[in-house]
């Protein structure tokens, strides 16, 4: 019976595992749906990018206090994590402080400082919460948050205090167990945070401690296995995504507008400016514009699945500010929502993509992707460069070539483009009337 709890972790560990890798491969499959793009290109350039904005979190720090609060927990989601493989450890073999005896003085130096990071993690969740449900931070508050995000990013907060207070309430029973001598217990020196609330347990007997001390570790193990799990169902997948969705940065100058080879070629063909051999006329014919996340790179996929909900974007959108219905969080919470729909669908068998719906008109209206300006006030305020606009464009695109469902005035606008090579309807020799009669300065 000894080795009961060793199993019965090993089969936990296991069974996270199992779990991981099959929501892991959805994920995949869900992001592969979109078409292929290749993004390997000034591979030192994308290093640097990765580092400085995923790593780095150097677009955080456009507003400071969410920032600050942002790195509290960041940090101490890298550092803390260190003392899980300890953790694992001493699940997996029966023991207890397994470093300990190896790492003298440091050991204690490490474990304050997790409680400080814990101490940080606290502070900062809290005031998350109260920015999302007192004070109401307003782009924290927009229709597209009601329901599960908003249960979501709430949950998370809670989660992450509960696993903070196990942290401290373990190593607080932990000592007074140690210091009556309890086998196994080790003593470990003087531990500031936990050792403030020594005196909340002081008074209760040595089987009360072990059973506290015990459940505070089984449940903050085990809640650190469950929130692996979780995140991979919650927004809070960015905090891996991040760093590749950073590395296939568009490294494009901002404001360019991705034109398709296909048209290019036939334009330069009937131009004569064709500089490079036309290539092999596809297998299939390629749709214009997206309709549905297929019709998508899968770079703009991942970004979708990247995206923070942090409304960043949506804030500095000059369209919504105004009261237009677009919103560019949404647009990505809608092309994940297809893509795992979609995903889903193919998995259990059923339609796929075929299944009645698109992307565009099921998720997202035209009303909402016409209001874009092509600003890129969006990509620019997203902490992890998602680029909505690409998105908005593609489904643009397929609205005027496919559909020709744009805007009266747009149409109008694309014919004088056309034919007179301007917006306005008039002949291109006439371009410069407007300067005759001025005089030119000596």
């Amino acid at each position: 019976m000894s080795f009961l709890p060793q199993l019965v972790f090993l089969l936990i560990m296991a069974f996270t595992g199992v779990v991981l890798y099959r929501r892991v491969a959805f994920l995949r499959k869900s992001i592969l749906l979109g078409k292929p793009e290749a993004r390997n290109d000034r591979r030192a350039e994308r290093w640097k990018t990765m580092w400085l904005v995923a790593f780095g979190q150097k677009k955080m720090f456009k507003r400071m206090i969410p920032a600050i609060l942002h790195l509290y927990i960041y940090a101490s989601f890298i550092i803390i994590n260190i003392e899980v493989l300890e953790f694992i450890i001493d699940g997996l073999t029966g023991g207890h402080r397994t470093f300990a005896p190896y790492t003298g003085w440091f050991y204690p130096l490490a474990m304050n400082l997790f409680e400080f990071l814990a101490l940080l993690v606290l502070i900062a969740c809290f005031s998350f919460l109260v920015r999302r449900n007192i004070t109401k931070v307003p782009r924290l508050s927009t229709p597209e948050l009601k329901g599960w995000p908003a249960l979501d990013a709430n949950l998370i907060l809670i989660i992450e205090i509960a696993l903070m207070c196990a942290i401290l309430t373990m190593n607080a029973t932990d000592q007074i167990l140690a210091e009556r001598g309890t086998p196994s217990y080790i003593v470990v020196s003087q531990l500031f945070l936990s050792g403030l609330i020594i005196p909340l347990f002081e008074g209760l007997g040595t089987g009360t401690l072990v059973f506290i001390e015990r459940f505070a570790w089984w449940f903050h193990i085990l809640g650190i296995l469950g929130f692996t799990i979780y995140i991979t169902y919650s927004k809070h997948l960015h905090i891996f995504l991040a760093f590749p969705n950073t590395w296939y940065t568009d490294l494009k100058p901002r404001g360019e507008i991705r034109n398709m080879p296909e048209v290019t070629n036939e334009v330069n063909l009937m131009l004569g400016t064709a500089t490079e051999p036309a290539p092999a006329v596809p297998t299939e014919i390629s749709r214009f514009g997206a309709k549905d996340v297929n019709d998508l790179s899968w770079v703009s996929l991942l970004n979708a699945f990247s995206c923070t909900e942090c409304g960043r974007c949506t804030a500095e959108c000059p369209a919504n500010i105004t009261g237009k219905k677009l919103s560019p969080r949404k647009i990505m919470m809608d092309t994940r929502d297809r893509a795992e729909e979609v995903t889903k669908s193919i998995l259990s068998g059923g339609p796929g993509l075929e299944d009645g719906k698109s992307l565009l008109d099921d998720y997202i209206t035209k009303e909402e992707i016409n209001a874009c300006t092509s600003c890129n006030a969006c990509v620019e305020a997203c902490p992890v460069n998602i680029d909505p606009l690409a998105i908005i464009l593609e489904m643009r695109r397929y609205m005027a070539m496919e559909e020709s469902s744009s805007p009266a005035q747009w149409n109008a606008m694309f014919q004088n483009m056309e034919t007179s090579f301007s917006p306005w309807k008039f002949s291109p020799s006439d371009r410069f009337n407007w300067a005759e009669g001025l005089k030119k300065e000596e």
